[in-house]
């Protein structure tokens, strides 16, 4: 009987490494968006279910930034300063995760298709 292949998990954190986690699933975008935060940050967002991220380390290691309409929880390590993932809902309702994949070990940036969003005017 075959069976689907496992879906690759990554590792990502902070600069620190005291905000640590763990994410199933295939990196075929990221997202660069132009709000007034992420552009800031300079994140490069993967969106995931929920349920394919698993933090490592104590929740609170992170803090929580929100802003505008408190949609997402943007968490950043309280030591660092570094903001490796969100949390939040699609506009379906459903639990996410957004991951800064800037923050994911080993990857190859330059393999990853970005594409843009305006944010600055959603």
């Amino acid at each position: 009987m075959d069976q689907a292949p496992a879906a690759q998990k990554h590792v990502g954190s902070c600069h620190c490494g005291r905000v640590k986690y763990e994410v199933e699933g295939e990196i075929n975008s990221a997202m660069a968006c132009n709000c007034s935060i992420c552009q800031r940050k300079g994140s490069l967002l993967w969106f995931v279910p929920r349920s394919a991220f698993r933090l490592l380390t104590p929740d609170e290691n992170a803090g929580t930034y929100l802003f505008n309409k408190h949609a997402i929880a943007h968490r950043f390590c309280l030591h660092c300063g570094i903001h490796p993932y969100a949390l939040g809902k699609t506009p379906k309702g459903e639990e996410m995760a957004a991951i800064n994949v800037r923050c994911i070990e080993g990857i190859d940036l330059q393999a990853v298709p970005v594409t843009h969003f305006d944010g600055r005017s959603a």
